[in-house]
């Protein structure tokens, strides 16, 4: 799913943590619609509207690359479970100055990159096993961080620790062919 700009309107409600986030999106995309979870507490009336939004127009989750966006993309994921997810990398949404990891420090390139390159549950496609993960080395070695990242980064789907990363590549059914290829790519 692209989205699609129709007179200052698009067919995707995107979900985002907050206010400058939104602020960040409308920069770039005038008529942009979001809904805002408001901090990492998402409210019963947000993931109600959510589901209510969902039965007419397509979802995109697109959190920040820290913890408490994980923890509102699980959350909405499974408020929303036919939701595309939109990622940025730790990279693309460091602050310029202060302040923490956001959507909201983001340039047009990262966000169009992030919003065209979405990925939806599809766990019946993958093939990968988890001693299959362990020995590509994204877990359990010195530079298992830096790989995890890497591929993340390769692949558009974020950055995860040893065990979240391999549940989002199921979640998102990459194959252990795609994975590997993401890997060499990395040497």
């Amino acid at each position: 799913m692209e989205l699609k700009q129709t007179k200052e309107k698009y067919d995707a409600v995107v979900v985002v943590e907050g206010k400058d986030d939104t602020k960040q999106l409308q920069n770039f995309f005038p008529g942009i619609e979001t809904v805002e979870t408001n901090g990492s507490a998402v409210s019963d009336e947000t993931l109600a509207l959510l589901k209510k939004l969902a039965e007419k127009r397509p979802i995109i989750i697109f959190t920040d690359p820290d913890f408490n966006g994980e923890r509102i993309r699980k959350i909405v994921s499974q408020a929303v479970p036919n939701a595309k997810q939109a990622f940025i990398t730790r990279q693309e949404g460091a602050p310029h100055k202060k302040g923490s990891l956001g959507v909201e420090h983001a340039s047009k390139a990262a966000l169009t990159r992030a919003l065209h390159d979405l990925h939806q549950v599809e766990p019946e496609k993958s093939d990968l096993t988890w001693d299959a993960y362990m020995n590509l080395g994204l877990t359990g070695q010195a530079d298992s961080k830096y790989l995890r990242e890497t591929v993340g980064e390769q692949l558009g789907i974020g950055y995860g620790n040893g065990k979240q990363l391999y549940k989002r590549l199921r979640m998102f059914g990459i194959d252990l062919a795609t994975l590997q290829k993401a890997v060499q790519a990395d040497d």
